[in-house]
């Protein structure tokens, strides 16, 4: 089993900066792609930002130049640095990852969420 706990969401200006950070805890074997999602109120949920366990990166057209991911892999954390926010990357930002259990199994695992509201 797997969890995900972010931290880091909460108010800002337009304009403002938030780091997020994502920790993987529990027993597997290993972390995979580990990335960051959002949902806005009425809309589906989108990808943001993903980093393979290489470093490999890849963004949405929205946040790209913007925002960065990176990723500690001896913590299995995930970061999130947003610069540069609008009003529109309001959301709620979910974490999430693929793991190997303990079983040889891959699974997908999300975070509870953390809100993230920009101001304008």
């Amino acid at each position: 089993q797997v969890r995900l706990v972010e931290s880091g969401g909460g108010l800002v200006q337009a304009g403002g900066s938030l780091r997020l950070s994502c920790a993987a805890s529990g027993t597997f074997f290993r972390i995979n792609d580990m990335g960051w999602y959002r949902q806005a109120p009425g809309k589906q949920r989108e990808l943001v930002a993903v980093i393979t366990s290489g470093g490999s990166t890849n963004y949405a057209d929205s946040v790209r130049g913007r925002f960065a991911i990176s990723r500690d892999n001896a913590k299995n954390t995930v970061y999130l640095q947003m610069n540069s926010l609008k009003p529109e990357d309001t959301a709620v930002y979910y974490c999430n990852t693929r793991a190997l259990t303990l079983q040889f199994q891959w699974y997908e695992y999300w975070g509870q969420g953390t809100q993230v509201t920009v101001s304008s």
